[in-house]
This record gives structure tokens, sequence and C-alpha cells, in this order.
């Protein structure tokens, strides 16, 4: 059986403290799930499953976060939920999961979400307490010995690919500026119009709004304003201008296989044509994506240049430049619309995010094959293939 996509949405991001600052993360979630089901028309009852990516399952995204987003929606408690962390991939790597089923035939409808508010619990807050109340870290004994003198660390992973691929300050500069303008020219141009679920919001003033517009997008940046921000380290090459926004958000795809598509009676937007994952040095961390999209090129027997659009995340700008200097990309496919250095990263939202993304980008061209990857805590990256339809 094979795998696809009918339904994707997305919220518009918001900035920590920002738009999405008053939404409860399950809410969030919710609110996904609801509309992708009002998409594709289907009976909330026929969802089959959920599975949600969340990186940090702590508070109030804690106590399986998909289960709790179900329950805060209108699909039925017969729904089950189950929450998935893999890092940064965690939605994607739903998407995985949500398509292994349906191409297995056990079920024919499955949500694949992902939901992350940084603003409400922030990126490293579990640890952090944990570590403060004496209860240790994540890094075992034995890791220790296996990887001694190292501290793992994302940000130290894309300093040592910006020196091992000599992506230097300037270039990256202007990477981060042209992901701005890419995504200032698709938010004017409504190129997300048809992916962005709007959200009732309240501004600080306490005027009601509805939230369509990501947040992070600075419409009025500059070259030289992005050269101007200092370094994130003394000896390092990156800047908070070239890496990704924290950011709150939620997404979704709604996954079916040929039964489904029967009883929704909808066409699709989109079929997976192949999903990889990988595991590679942790410690430079960031580099997986490069391997892993020649890997997948290579077990579904096409080549780089067959992809006509390219999804890859901007967790910092030395993470796609390595990437199109390691595969030979072309530069012009790559996150055509900007990427999470303009929109942001919700963590464990960003996997469904892109893919959402990806497939309207994809039917707005009228392009056919789509690729998407994104580097992910511990050195993993998936990989998956799309085709529009």
């Amino acid at each position: 059986m094979e795998a696809y996509i009918v339904a994707a949405t997305r919220t518009a991001g918001g900035r920590k403290g920002g738009r999405l600052r008053d939404w409860h993360p399950a809410d969030l979630a919710a609110a996904v799930l609801d509309e992708l089901v009002a998409r594709a028309g289907a009976d909330p009852a026929q969802v089959e499953d959920v599975i949600m990516g969340c990186v940090s399952q702590f508070g109030q995204q804690a106590v399986n976060i998909a289960r709790n987003a179900v329950m805060a929606s209108s699909l039925p408690e017969s729904v089950p939920g189950t929450s998935v962390d893999r890092q940064c991939g965690s939605s994607q790597q739903a998407l995985h999961f949500a398509a292994q089923a349906v191409m297995s035939g056990s079920m024919d409808m499955v949500i694949a979400a992902g939901v992350e508010s940084m603003t409400r619990v922030p990126m490293g807050i579990g640890g952090k307490l944990a570590h403060d109340a004496g209860l240790g870290m994540y890094v075992s004994p034995n890791m220790k010995r296996r990887y001694p003198n190292v501290q793992f660390s994302q940000f130290t992973g894309a300093e040592m690919i910006a020196a091992k691929y000599d992506l230097s300050k300037d270039a990256m500069d202007e990477f981060g500026f042209h992901s701005q303008a890419k995504g200032a020219a698709a938010a004017r141009s409504g190129a997300f119009d048809k992916e962005i679920l709007p959200l009732k919001t309240t501004t600080l003033e306490g005027v009601e709004e509805l939230h369509t517009v990501d947040e992070g997008i600075r419409f009025e940046a500059t070259l030289e304003a992005t050269k101007a921000v200092k370094l994130l380290a003394p000896e390092g090459r990156l800047t908070a201008a070239t890496s990704s926004q924290i950011c709150d958000g939620a997404s979704g795809v709604l996954v079916v296989n040929e039964r489904g598509l029967k009883a929704l009676n909808v066409a699709p937007l989109a079929r997976v044509h192949h999903m990889t994952v990988i595991g590679e040095d942790p410690v430079i961390m960031l580099e997986a994506p490069f391997n892993a999209t020649k890997k997948a090129l290579a077990k579904a027997g096409m080549t780089i240049d067959d992809i006509d659009l390219f999804e890859v995340n901007e967790a910092f700008a030395s993470v796609p430049m390595g990437w199109l200097q390691s595969t030979g990309a072309d530069p012009a496919k790559l996150n055509v619309n900007g990427g999470a250095i303009a929109l942001g990263h919700p963590l464990g939202a960003s996997g469904t995010k892109l893919m959402t993304t990806l497939v309207h980008a994809l039917q707005a061209r009228g392009l056919r094959w789509g690729l998407q990857t994104m580097c992910e805590g511990g050195g993993l990256a998936n990989v998956t293939i799309v085709e529009a339809l």
C-alpha cells in the first residue's frame, strides 16, 4: 500500500513571549488536529491514531502531549495518541511512523503532528531542573567512557561544520539575510496562506486579532544589519542572525492509504515516496543530514538533480550551507520560502511544519518531487521524499 498526505497545516510561528504566549500547547496542537480533519472532510472517529512530535515533554507538554491534544480537540475519546522524541526531527519521525502504519495496512488514517511552546516550556528546562535538584543529567557513565572529555552541544556542532566546510561569517550572514528576504517575500505574496491555520490571539495591548503571519520574519532586514549582529562565541562564526529562532507553534499532516482515500473521497496532496533515518557522530552532531540525503536518494534510485524542491531545516546557517556543498544540490531549490532563521524552529513541530510548507510549495509551482531533511540532537537525521499529486 501507499501513504498519501491528504491535508497539511501549521500555525504561524510565534516569538518567545509573543502572539502564541496565551495558548496552552495541548490546545495549540488540538487546533491543528481539528483543522486537519476539517480540511479532509473526515469524520473525526475515522482517525485511528495521533502520533505527535515534541522535544520538551515536561510541564505543560508532559504526560503524553499527543493524547492530551486529542482530549482538547473535537476528536472522540476513541482516538489514541502517542508522543515521539527524535529531537528536532520528532514530527518528521511522526510522519514516518504514520506512513509506515498505513502502508502496512494495519491502519488506514493517521495524523502525524508536532507541537512546541518554547515560551511555556523553555528548551532544556527539564534537564536544568533535574540538575539543580541533584538528580543528575542525561549523560551516563557509559556514555562518558565512550565519549571522554566531550560536551554534547548542537551549537558546537554547528561551529564545527562551519570550520570543516570553510563557511565564513560573511557567507553565513548572506545566507541568513536571504532566509529573511525569502520569508518576507513569501508572506507578502500570500504563499503561506493555504498552509497557515489562523488563530485568535491578544496583543500585549489587549487587542484581539488573528495570528496569520510568522512573527519571526524581519520584513525590513538588511544585509548590513545582519552583518552587524555580534558573534555568539568569541572565536566562532555564528550569530543570532544566522541561527534558528526560538518559536511557539504546531503543525500536522493527515496520512492515509488507498482505503483511506476511498473512505474520504478526496484528492491527495502528495505521496510519501521514501523514508530514511540514520545515526552518525554525536559530537559534530548536525552533519548527519548530508549522508542521510545521499543514502535516501540511493535507496530511492534517484539523484539530487531529480528533486525539484528541498526543505533543509535552518537550525544554524552552517547546516544547510554545508549540506549544499556536500550534496551538490542547486541552491535555488533550497528553502524557497525562507527557513527557520526567518520563520522560527518550534523544535518538535518543525518536522511536519517543513513538510506542510514543502507540499504546498510543490503544489503552487506545479512541481513533482520534494525532499525534506533536518539535523537532530545526538547525531541523527531523517529524510523524507514526497511526490506532489
